[in-house]
């Protein structure tokens, strides 16, 4: 069955393939990056179909009168770039708190916890199914908390949850020779892990 699930993802990239030619380019690359207008207002009539979008290509060309005006910056020009400093920190924090976070581990490991949870060795790919499914899910998920309570918030709160998770799955994995349960309580959290993970970071 795996061979058939990694080879599904292919069909995907199969079916782009076959129909990115009949897409349209885009409004404001054919406009700001190409100068076609005429190109623009036919990708803009295929796109929203017929009709007075003079106010959208309006918007494009001030876009493209914006970007004109901003000096395009080499990467040490952006180290060295004051006023960037801070967006430059903050985006380097959550890059390597992303890497290092320990999902990786946790996907590493799965397997080997299930298989101490006693589960059957055939239902043990099923299960980590699940953990990639719960991944999933808890993605589309943040993108309707997202709004509600921010970015800020959801990265916080991730981390934490996160950080909790992996110190009862450290306590849980040294308890589980003594406690018959603990195993079950490691593939609980494993889950857990895995959806905060999803909504957070």
């Amino acid at each position: 069955l795996w061979p058939w699930l990694l080879a599904s993802s292919g069909l995907s990239a199969l079916v782009q393939l076959v129909t990115l030619p009949f897409f349209p380019d885009s409004p404001s690359y054919l406009l700001i990056q190409k100068g076609n207008e005429e190109a623009c207002r036919k990708a803009v009539r295929k796109l929203w179909g017929e009709g007075d979008h003079q106010a959208e290509i309006d918007d494009i060309m001030k876009e493209k009168g914006a970007m004109a005006s901003t000096k395009t910056l080499r990467v040490l020009e952006v180290i060295k770039e004051q006023s960037l400093r801070w967006q430059l920190y903050i985006l380097m924090t959550v890059m390597t708190t992303l890497q290092l976070c320990g999902i990786n581990a946790i996907y590493f490991y799965s397997f080997e916890v299930f298989h101490t949870a006693k589960f059957e060795e055939y239902l043990i790919p099923y299960v980590s199914l699940g953990v990639g499914l719960c991944e999933c899910l808890s993605s589309i998920l943040c993108s309707t908390l997202i709004d509600r309570f921010g970015r800020k918030v959801l990265l916080w709160g991730g981390y934490m949850l996160m950080c909790s998770v992996l110190a009862l799955l450290t306590m849980s994995l040294s308890l589980q020779h003594q406690y018959f349960w603990m195993h079950y309580f490691s593939v609980i959290l494993i889950f857990l892990f895995v959806v905060f993970y999803g909504i957070g970071p």
